[in-house]
């Protein structure tokens, strides 16, 4: 085997383990230069794409917490990167939860506006598709129910889109101000959206964290990074070391790692002035508490 063929099929391999998408594909990409083992998976070419995408996966998993099933963070269990836009499969039971979730509605009772701005739903026969009505960016969602419709307005929360349609509402303009200025987004917002956005293209890789029962908490600091949070395995070395061989902080393209940086702690993986945080806890659950902390997620979603 050639050294170039032994590349691809590296690539290829990664590839796989990081997207679910089968190694035939994934060597076919290799093959016509769409990745290499520094970039294993697919980069979104668009600058608004790729903040699209990180706010999408920044929301869900801020929503969605220790409520999680199967391990499927994000509601997430596969996806079709490419640099054009990016395909998600949902799990079956979260994905009307995540749909919701991810609807931008006004908070009448508290003020604000929850969910991610600038998203619209439309659907087809084939499922549902999220664009952003700002920026332009699109995702494909599969493993939608059919029987999906949006929700009604209600318990003081109102989907802008109803009255705002394809254009920005005033109030998500406002709050995507907060995604961009460096006081809530942190020092390098351009950083965070490459980082989240390669997050939310991985997700078998990603998913491992709920290898052991399932949970897995995730959580933000305000729109600045993520924090990913499981009980027992794997441990947070070998997952780290797992993201990054994927290319998770790969510099972008033309890009360099910055000068000066200070080195990141274990378990902090860095792209720029972007973080995502990787921890495994240890709670030594008994048998019977865990499937009591099972069955309480899974109420959720009755």
């Amino acid at each position: 085997m050639s050294r170039r063929t032994d590349n691809h099929h590296c690539a290829a391999s990664i590839c796989r383990a990081a997207t679910g998408l089968p190694h035939r594909t994934c060597l076919g990409w290799a093959e016509a230069g769409l990745i290499t083992r520094r970039r294993p998976v697919p980069d979104a070419a668009d600058p608004a794409q790729r903040a699209f995408e990180a706010m999408v996966a920044l929301t869900a998993g801020d929503a969605l917490r220790d409520g999680q099933l199967d391990g499927a963070v994000f509601g997430v269990v596969a996806a079709v990167p490419s640099a054009d836009g990016l395909a998600l499969r949902l799990h079956e039971r979260m994905a009307r939860r995540v749909v919701t979730e991810l609807l931008p509605r006004l908070d009448e009772d508290y003020g604000g506006l929850r969910g991610v701005p600038g998203l619209r739903v439309t659907s087809d026969t084939e499922g549902l598709t999220l664009r952003d009505a700002v920026g332009g960016g699109t995702i494909r969602l599969r493993g939608v129910p059919s029987s999906w419709r949006l929700p009604d307005d209600g318990d003081g929360l109102r989907y802008v889109g109803r009255s705002a349609g394809g254009a920005p509402h005033p109030a998500e303009l406002e709050e995507l101000h907060y995604w961009t200025r460096t006081a809530t987004a942190g020092p390098d917002p351009a950083s965070r959206d490459h980082l989240l956005s390669r997050l939310l293209r991985r997700p078998a890789l990603v998913n491992r964290t709920g290898n052991a029962h399932g949970w897995v908490n995730s959580y933000c600091h305000q729109y600045q990074d993520l924090v990913l949070e499981w009980c027992c395995a794997p441990g947070a070395p070998e997952m780290e070391r797992s993201l990054r061989r994927s290319g998770l902080a790969e510099p972008q393209a033309g890009g360099h790692p910055e000068p000066g940086a200070p080195p990141a702690r274990p378990g902090v993986i860095r792209l720029g002035g972007a973080e995502v945080t990787v921890r495994c806890m240890d709670f030594a659950h008994g048998d019977g508490e865990i499937a009591g902390i099972t069955a309480s997620i899974e109420r959720r979603y009755r």
